[in-house]
């Protein structure tokens, strides 16, 4: 069996070396689809030699379906510029490949936040579908979701991707922000209303539920900080649902 690693890319200079480097020996192409990086990400990916496309961005789930549809093997490795196989992991899916198993398989990321790797705070364990067959394909503009046949179970592979997400809480507060703002829009679309109290009550369900019941107290200050900015965001979320309702009222 043959696999495909598939890898959108936006500005990725600081994290594709990696990527690409774990994804040595276990794939047999790699496609990067790359939605117009202005930094070393395209000279990076050339050194590895890998197959190099580039397009206006068009949301996560119809760039990674343009990324699968240029992979060429029976299977798709689909991975973040951000992400890397562990040893364990890349074992795990060389021992799938000579066994010739094709079907559709999870992986456990294991996220390093500023430094920290984090086992708690909601974010561990956090299981992803990543290994399938080409002709399954993504969907949703926020957090996409693979669609395959519905009688195939998912396999977990033993071992992790290992995720670096942010190295300050800046650009975690941004990206959170980010998000919080397009569910915002999407709820709105959806016409879902906020309650009087929504905005504080969530961020504080957010932080307890992080914090306390997940354990996030056990990842230590970075656990602090990352229920924080969630809850912050949180609040944000449904301050700026309401912002766009009253935004319409005035149109």
């Amino acid at each position: 069996m043959k696999i495909s690693a598939a890898i959108i890319t936006f500005n990725e200079e600081a994290n594709i070396a990696r990527c690409l480097k774990s994804l040595e020996g276990v794939a047999d192409e790699i496609v990067v689809m790359d939605s117009g990086s202005t930094d070393a990400t395209q000279t990076i990916c050339a050194s590895f030699g890998v197959q190099f496309f580039q397009q206006t961005w068009l949301g996560y789930a119809k760039q990674k379906n343009n990324a699968n549809a240029r992979c060429t093997h029976e299977m798709v490795l689909s991975i973040d510029a951000d992400e890397a196989l562990t040893p364990e992991l890349k074992e795990a899916i060389l021992t799938l490949k000579s066994s010739d198993k094709s079907g559709v398989y999870s992986l456990n990321r294991l996220t390093n936040y500023c430094g920290t790797w984090i086992y708690h705070s909601s974010w561990y364990p956090d299981i992803k579908i990543r290994l399938f067959p080409k002709n399954s394909y993504w969907q949703g503009d926020i957090h996409e979701e693979l669609i395959f046949p519905t009688h195939i179970k998912p396999e977990l592979l033993r071992g992790h991707l290992a995720h670096y997400s942010y190295t300050s809480h800046q650009q975690h507060r941004e990206r959170a922000d980010h998000y919080s703002r397009l569910t915002a829009k999407k709820y709105v679309e959806l016409g879902k209303k906020p309650f009087l109290f929504q905005p504080i009550l969530s961020a504080f369900m957010r932080f307890l539920k992080m914090y306390f019941i997940k354990f996030g107290f056990l990842d230590g200050r970075a656990g602090f900080h990352i229920a924080r900015i969630s809850a912050q965001s949180n609040y944000f979320k449904y301050t700026e649902v309401k912002r766009l309702y009253d935004q319409r009222k005035r149109m």
